[in-house]
């Protein structure tokens, strides 16, 4: 009987995990070519994997919740033919790469605890016994306030910690976009050099009109008069790729995290196709059946963040973009027009860019373009 292991694919995001949402098949089971497997829930979506063969199911390397690494077992077949098993036996191979470079894969299924001791605990001064106390309490030592000399964590330190997490409750992972958020965060505060400028939009002359359309395009408008925050920044090599075609990533709140899918090549489409196009975005983040090409390859960040309140902000950028537009609640203001003190409903905005890629004068340049596009009446 031939014997084959199918290892979790790259599912195209560039992630190293996955979580296990829902088995569709069982040890046992004869399942044809093509035919649903499982559920897994990547940083965005929940993708369903198929069965690269017809075959018998043998065993299941892994439970609901679990988290499988990219290039790990998922699930091992039986009653395979043997050019088939062959192939199989080839994926099976752990595979250290991804879309966006080297990402190391482990062979098993990773089931995290609520702490973890020691992985974060490098250069605490603890004691042997205080460390395994640590371990048995399920206290990492790197959030531990140390009270000894020198800043030496004592076995009274991890078990006041320890009575702490025992009234607050476990910890709850974070899994699928907020999971994602966390890793994109990490990375933006590890390698980005953030600057943000903010100016007021004077919009009283607009006359009717779809906000996120007008937004959309004051950023067109914006990028064709400093096309150098429509770019990626390559901070090994020290270059950029300044982009021609403008795909606009929309930051979208929602009770399980932030998604930002993407408007492709929005300068060079007309309102009417904006709105169908942002409408199908809208249900498709809604339904979680976001495609994954849907959520990469984004020039330019827009988030209307003033849907939900705040006036100005220091939006993050996530690599390898550039910039990221913020537009806050439209507010009534008084302002001096024509020589008269008027009140004026005006849009405040905060522009996030890259100092590594972006000069100052560049950023300011295309915050005003945007500015002067958006105070047009039309």
């Amino acid at each position: 009987m031939a014997f084959g292991v199918f290892n979790l694919p790259d599912l195209g995001e560039g992630l190293p995990d996955a979580e296990i949402v829902q088995w569709h098949v069982a040890a046992g089971d004869q399942v044809r070519k093509d035919q649903p497997l499982v559920s897994m829930e990547t940083a965005k979506a929940v993708v369903e994997i198929p069965s690269p063969y017809a075959a018998r199911v043998g065993e299941l390397h892994g439970e609901v919740g679990d988290i499988i690494t990219t290039g790990s077992p998922l699930i091992s077949f039986e009653s395979v033919a043997n050019d088939a098993a062959q192939r199989l036996t080839a994926e099976a191979r752990p595979d250290s790469g991804s879309v966006v470079g080297a990402v190391a894969v482990g062979d098993e299924v990773v089931r995290e605890p609520v702490t973890q001791v020691g992985k974060a605990a490098v250069g605490v001064k603890a004691a042997p016994a205080v460390r395994a106390l640590a371990r048995k309490l399920e206290v990492d030592l790197s959030v531990v306030t140390p009270s000894g000399k020198d800043g030496t964590i004592t076995a009274a330190d991890v078990q006041r910690v320890a009575k702490i997490f025992k009234e607050v409750g476990p910890m709850e992972l974070l899994r699928g976009p907020r999971r994602a958020m966390a890793r994109n965060m990490s990375l933006a505060h590890d390698v980005v050099v953030p600057v943000t400028v903010f100016d007021d939009a004077d919009i009283d002359a607009w006359r009717a009109g779809d906000t996120m359309m007008r937004l959309i395009r004051a950023i067109v408008a914006a990028c064709r008069a400093e096309p150098s925050l429509n770019a990626w920044y390559d901070g090994h090599a020290l270059g950029r790729r300044v982009l021609k075609k403008i795909d606009l990533g929309i930051a979208m709140d929602t009770e399980d995290g932030l998604f930002v899918p993407v408007m492709r090549d929005v300068g060079n489409r007309d309102v009417d196709d904006l709105r169908q196009g942002m409408a199908a975005m809208k249900e498709a983040v809604r339904s979680r059946n976001v495609p994954p090409e849907e959520l990469r390859g984004y020039s330019f960040t827009l988030s209307n963040f003033g849907t939900l309140g705040g006036r100005y902000a220091s939006p993050i950028i996530v690599p390898p973009t550039v910039a990221i537009l913020g537009a806050g609640r439209i507010r009534n203001a008084v302002v001096a027009a024509n020589g008269e003190a008027l009140v004026h409903a005006v849009m405040p905005l905060s522009l996030t860019f890259d100092h590594r890629a972006v000069t100052g004068g560049e950023a300011t340049r295309f915050l005003m373009a945007a500015i002067e596009d958006l105070t047009r009446p039309d």
